[in-house]
């Protein structure tokens, strides 16, 4: 693909002036300081949630701090709760390009890691360097054709996006369930029926001197190489026209139909990755450990983020935080598990809302920073 130079021409009023620079920088600000800021507004009416159960948002606050960021364990386990969200918000966040709100990539997790557990059993004995790219390979695949098949009827049949995906991935974790519990149940697993535990030759280990499996460093990887294809090449700059204003875009010949296929095919392969790396360097078998919300919570990061692949990496390592901190919450604060889905619902409907504010705000209007 073809490498697009995005770059403004500088002229007398472009960047090369003063007020260029302020514009350019107020522009940019927005897509900053309103996520940030709606991100704070929905802490602190989480607070005011706290306070109305009886509870301390400081001492809240306090222990998510603790849990998730304040040693170096609490780092690693941030960090291994993390490699999942990258992939799942990227899952979110390429189709969203096209303008499309695609919301089921807990159904592309779970079928990647049933499919690259389903392989696991025939590979073993095979040398770990085939193995593991075959069961990745499997997982992508999967993952791929599922979140494609919502993009396909989009396409070709008008099905809105978001509730084709969000029942995808309900009949995805149903599937998962009657597979690990019937056909590709491990007879060995009494209590939690999944697949036949995979050899110690076809794990992921860690990252050399951490606790943190190698899919953190490829879901990085997977945020580079996507702010790429959105950014720097032919396909992306043509996603981003199509998401702009589909019609036109097919007038000017742009291929909308395959962009909108190629892209929830690309996310919901990515999204199968994360299920592959929950089934090899987490879990070992899959079951239904699979379904753990990271799907969900991708949604929130890919928004939080605005859909850019590199701020979802910090983004992602924030809410992981505040996920790995759930336990230490629950036994010193006789809190629920559930009270983290909650701060995660307010801090959605805050990011929703602050959606209205784009454009409006005269702060961040170029033309309030350029001479007239």
């Amino acid at each position: 693909m073809a490498v697009v130079d995005h770059s403004p021409v500088p002229g007398p009023r472009g960047l090369a002036s003063p007020e260029g620079w302020l514009a350019a920088l107020a522009r940019r600000s927005e897509a900053v300081l309103i996520p940030l800021g709606a991100l704070i507004a929905g802490l602190a009416v989480f607070g005011l949630f706290l306070m109305s159960q009886g509870k301390s948002p400081a001492e809240f606050y306090g222990l998510v701090y603790k849990a998730g960021f304040g040693t170096a364990f609490s780092w690693q386990n941030t960090l291994s709760r993390t490699a999942p969200l990258l992939f799942a918000a990227l899952c979110v966040a390429l189709p969203a390009r096209l303008g499309l709100v695609v919301i089921g990539g807990e159904g592309a997790i779970v079928m990647g890691g049933v499919a690259c557990g389903a392989l696991a059993g025939a590979l073993s004995g095979w040398p770990p360097a085939l193995a593991l790219p075959l069961m990745a390979a499997a997982g992508a695949l999967v993952g791929g054709v599922w979140i494609g098949a919502v993009g396909w009827l989009r396409h070709v049949r008008g099905v809105n996006e978001t509730i084709a995906s969000l029942l995808m991935a309900y009949i995805a974790i149903a599937l998962m369930n009657h597979l690990v519990e019937g056909p590709f149940r491990d007879p060995a697993s009494l209590n939690k029926p999944s697949t036949a535990p995979l050899p110690e030759a076809l794990r992921v280990g860690n990252i050399p001197g951490w606790d943190v499996h190698w899919g953190l460093i490829f879901g990085m990887l997977a945020c580079l190489l996507a702010w790429i294809l959105i950014e720097r090449t032919t396909w992306g700059f043509a996603a981003r026209i199509a998401g702009g204003n589909a019609r036109a875009a097919q007038v000017q010949g742009l291929p909308v139909g395959r962009l909108i296929i190629g892209f929830t095919a690309l996310g919901g392969a990515l999204a199968g990755l994360a299920g592959v790396f929950e089934v090899t360097a987490v879990h070992g078998s899959a079951n239904a450990s699979l379904a753990a919300g990271y799907g969900y919570t991708g949604i929130l990061v890919a928004f939080l983020a605005r859909h850019n692949p590199l701020v979802i990496i910090p983004v992602a390592i924030l809410l992981a935080g505040f996920e790995a901190s759930s336990g230490l919450v629950q036994r010193r604060m006789d809190l629920p598990d559930a009270t983290t889905l909650v701060l995660q619902g307010i801090v959605f409907v805050a990011i929703l809302m602050s959606e209205t504010l784009y454009g409006r705000l005269r702060l961040f209007a170029p033309e309030r920073w350029r001479s007239t």
